[in-house]
């Protein structure tokens, strides 16, 4: 692979106006370097030297470590496209992240992210709903309408503080109502053995809006599935010389071509074996033996088919 650059890993797709490699680069794991920053810094740039042109992170991840490891290493140039969330933030509690959702909190935490990142732009700020799981649920004052919601984040994006929307942990329901605001991507839990958006995935195809995966290997919480566990998956590696998680990153690559991963590690190693899955060329009866793995979940009832 060549490193300057200019081959995009796993491909190209349009996220927010700008085309990015279909393989980037989660943040949260740069929560890690909060005591020696710059070997984050080296992390990224290693990244970038391997074709990873875009970053998805949060001003709560590590209360603010995370970005600042971005900022250290990008600045405000664009040679990255930089993708954010809204929705909630750091709390010091023993589940350290609380929902903050209405439409004043959600400004104050865009103005938050471009501090950190020291920019004056974020190029994709998804808003983190809490309609479906795994994780925080809305209730109380945190219910607030989609309708409010969008109309202020469409408001940071007509005065140039944010570039494109996305929306996170929605249902199918929730993005048809919120197209017409323009959204680019769609960041919800969905792996090999985690498939119970396929319909919301499939309206996002019919639209052209990027699908990010999280949790792109399962095992969110414990007691829920994970891909490297999954005999098919195990199996298809050996065969292709691959671990079962690239395979699992490999399937969700070649299972529709609005797919971008954000795999996320600390270490230099791990990230070369992320960036090597563009690579992972699946037969066709591989990939049909891997299609099946979540029907057959159903059948035999360890799909898990609603999140705790």
């Amino acid at each position: 692979m060549q490193e300057n650059g200019n081959q995009r890993p796993g491909g190209a797709y349009d996220l927010g106006g700008r085309t990015v490699a279909r393989i980037g680069y989660g943040a949260m794991a740069l929560e890690r370097f909060a005591d020696d920053r710059e070997r984050g810094v080296a992390l990224l740039h290693r990244a970038r030297e391997l074709g990873v042109d875009h970053l998805d992170t949060a001003d709560f991840y590590g209360d603010g470590v995370a970005n600042d490891v971005i900022r250290r290493a990008f600045g405000a140039s664009d040679e990255v496209v930089v993708v954010s969330k809204v929705g909630a933030v750091r709390v010091d509690a023993p589940v350290p992240l609380a929902l903050a959702q209405r439409p004043e909190q959600l400004r104050e935490q865009v103005h938050a992210n471009l501090r950190s990142l020291g920019r004056n732009r974020i190029d994709v700020v998804n808003l983190r709903r809490a309609d479906t799981g795994p994780g925080l649920i809305a209730a109380g004052e945190q219910l607030v309408d989609l309708d409010d919601q969008l109309a202020e984040m469409t408001a940071m994006r007509d005065e140039g503080l944010i570039g494109g929307i996305g929306l996170s942990a929605v249902s199918a329901e929730v993005l048809e109502r919120g197209l017409a605001a323009g959204i680019v991507c769609v960041q919800n839990a969905y792996s090999l053995v985690a498939r119970e958006h396929e319909a919301l995935l499939d309206l996002c195809v019919r639209h052209d809006v990027a699908w990010v995966p999280y949790f792109p290997l399962g095992g969110a919480f414990p007691g829920l599935p994970k891909v490297v566990d999954e005999p098919v998956a195990v199996r298809i590696a050996s065969e292709l010389r691959t671990t079962p998680a690239q395979l699992g990153l490999a399937w969700l690559l070649g299972h529709a071509p609005d797919v971008l991963l954000i795999p996320g590690t600390a270490s230099v190693d791990h990230l070369a074996e992320n960036v090597a899955v563009g690579d992972v060329v699946l037969t066709a009866e591989q990939t049909a033996a891997l299609d099946g793995v979540w029907e057959r979940r159903i059948a035999d009832g360890t799909a898990n088919p609603t999140w705790p």
